[in-house]
């Protein structure tokens, strides 16, 4: 039987669609990187790290939630202020995801695991206060600094030096500085007069 040419052209530029694979990596393993640190250290610094990204995923979307919802008169600096937030957290959650990777663990990536995985209570559906929102949003800032502080220290440690400078460079400064920025919002000083 002769196959016309032109047919075979055709079907080599035709996308293999739906396909399914075999889970190649379970969640909450590692494999094994020639990164020097041991597999007990890479296995406790990836199980960290997983639930302080879970945790900055579910920041990142109350600050975008917020942004969008925020009335009142300081609308226009707020609505800024939490959409910077918001964007200094991407790369946060981009850094802590590879560093996982890095150690050859898998990243939780899921909307639906990291809604399974989160320790940050869930916001009502609706509209808040505006200092509700931003006591909130401050509470999820001290659920991850204070996992971070721990989980930076444990990994200086065992040695993890990567993992100790992620969470102390990228994750504890950029939180503490959005909960300094947050916190003034809430003091209660005259607007007009003293």
């Amino acid at each position: 039987m002769s196959v016309n040419p032109s047919s075979r052209v055709r079907e080599s530029s035709q996308p293999w669609l739906h396909q399914r694979g075999t889970e190649i990596q379970a969640f909450g393993t590692v494999r094994d990187f020639p990164v020097g640190l041991p597999r007990e250290t890479r296995e406790y610094s990836c199980q960290r790290l997983n639930q302080i990204l879970a945790d900055t995923q579910i920041l990142y979307n109350l600050y975008k939630k917020h942004h969008w919802l925020m009335r009142g008169p300081t609308f226009y600096q707020l609505h800024l202020l939490l959409d910077k937030h918001a964007s200094e957290q991407l790369p946060i959650i981009d850094a802590v995801a590879e560093r996982i990777q890095t150690l050859g663990g898998v990243a939780v990536g899921d909307p639906r695991q990291v809604a399974e995985m989160t320790v940050i209570p869930r916001p009502p559906d609706g509209v808040e206060e505006v200092p509700a929102m931003l006591s909130r949003l401050l509470e999820a800032h001290e659920t991850i600094l204070v996992a971070a502080h721990d989980a930076a220290s444990r990994a200086d440690e065992m040695g993890d030096d990567g993992t100790n400078d992620l969470l102390v460079s990228e994750v504890i400064r950029t939180g503490e500085l959005q909960a300094w920025f947050l916190a003034e919002h809430l003091v209660d000083t005259p607007l007009v007069r003293a």
